[in-house]
């Protein structure tokens, strides 16, 4: 069998989609590797550094390959040197995306979403969706602390006393709850909200304080598979009111809220933003999806009255090194269900749960029941 590890299309994404120690352990199992030039670079990964594992450097890297891996969907452009059959596993971002799928689907090979991997115990290390989070909520607070014009940390001086910086997060998954212990890390008051009421034990294990109307609503807001459910808007909006009067005291804001397969929450108004001080400064993690702060641009920093919104999308690719290494580890795990070690052959087993929840693509068709072409 055979893997390849195709170079990222995309001049903006800097991530790989296998790191020399994977590469380690797929040749272990008997598995051929090869890799496009310089498909690691960015991610401070060397050709010679996969050749000294055992990949072969290949611009054909991807020709008769079983399996090529990439961190992003491939573009059309690239699926025609794919063999028909092949399995392509990427984050694949399927939600609305009808004409990519079909695409994949026209070319004959079977796609795999790493972002759609079910949420159980089993398929933890392979849980893309987290340890990508878990860099993009660190990152979220480098990036505000970039854009802040004071210190975090309380500072006691001579001249006089720097206060601490007020930071609130909202929405406390895996990114959220990384940016809480971020800036607690740096010194700084941390508060955090979320319409989970199993977060507030979390955001207090942190350090941080829990804000929420913790009415008979907020105790059943949670999904069996741990997801935010959609609140009513009478929820709505008595947690709006008490956001409004919290954010007009903070420095610095971190919004993580996202519902799977829909456009991000609106969470900030202009209004609200505005009523914050001059030199504040809004993260918003969810612009990718139109994000949940009103005014914010994707790619930019916008200013409204003195208050920066941070729009930076995919914050998990401006820490590439250790972005690739995760998403390289969760890679090698799902491939390892896919691998048969006595035939050493690509051997998916279509009934397994992980591979009905990931697989998009088969035999020509989308297969994946949540994105069926519609009639």
């Amino acid at each position: 069998m055979k893997i390849a590890i195709a170079k990222e299309v995309d001049a903006a994404e800097p991530r790989v989609a296998a790191t020399p120690d994977t590469v380690k352990k797929f040749k272990s199992l008997g598995i051929d590797v090869a890799i496009e030039p310089g498909a690691g670079i960015k991610s401070g990964l060397r050709d010679a550094d996969y050749e000294a594992m055992g990949a072969v450097v290949s611009a054909d890297a991807v020709k008769d390959a079983d399996i090529v891996i990439k961190v992003k969907r491939p573009e059309a452009s690239e699926l025609a040197a794919y063999k028909k059959g092949a399995a392509v596993i990427a984050i694949m971002d399927p939600y609305g995306n009808d004409a990519a799928l079909k695409a994949l689907a026209s070319a004959g090979v079977s796609a795999f979403a790493m972002e759609l991997m079910p949420r159980i115990t089993r398929a933890q290390v392979m849980d893309v969706l987290s340890s990508q989070a878990n860099l993009a909520g660190y990152r979220a607070v480098v990036e505000a602390a970039e854009a802040f014009g004071r210190a975090f940390p309380m500072m006691m001086t001579a001249a006089g006393t720097v206060p601490a910086a007020k930071v609130f997060v909202m929405g406390v998954g895996v990114a959220g709850l990384q940016a809480i212990a971020t800036a607690r890390r740096l010194g700084a008051v941390v508060t955090a909200t979320d319409v989970r009421p199993a977060t507030k034990e979390q955001v207090e294990s942190l350090g941080a304080k829990f804000l929420a109307v913790e009415d008979e609503e907020f105790k059943n807001a949670q999904t069996a598979g741990g997801y935010a459910k959609e609140m009513s808007k009478e929820y709505q909006a008595k947690q709006a009111a008490l956001t409004a009067e919290h954010l007009k005291k903070q420095d610095i804001v971190i919004t993580t809220a996202l519902i799977p397969g829909r456009p991000a929450p609106k969470l900030i108004s202009l209004d609200m933003v505005k009523s914050m001080k001059p030199g504040s400064v809004l993260v918003d993690l969810a612009v990718e999806r139109g994000g949940n702060v009103e005014g914010v641009k994707a790619g930019e920093i916008a200013e409204v009255d003195g208050v920066k919104i941070v729009g930076f999308p995919n914050l998990a690719s401006k820490v590439a090194a250790s972005a690739s290494s995760l998403y390289a580890r969760n890679l090698q795990a799902f491939i390892e269900t896919l691998y048969d070690k006595e035939s050493k052959s690509l051997a998916v087993k279509w009934d397994d749960e992980l591979v009905k929840a990931t697989a998009l693509t088969k035999d020509g068709a989308v297969i994946h029941p949540n994105f069926q072409p519609k009639a």
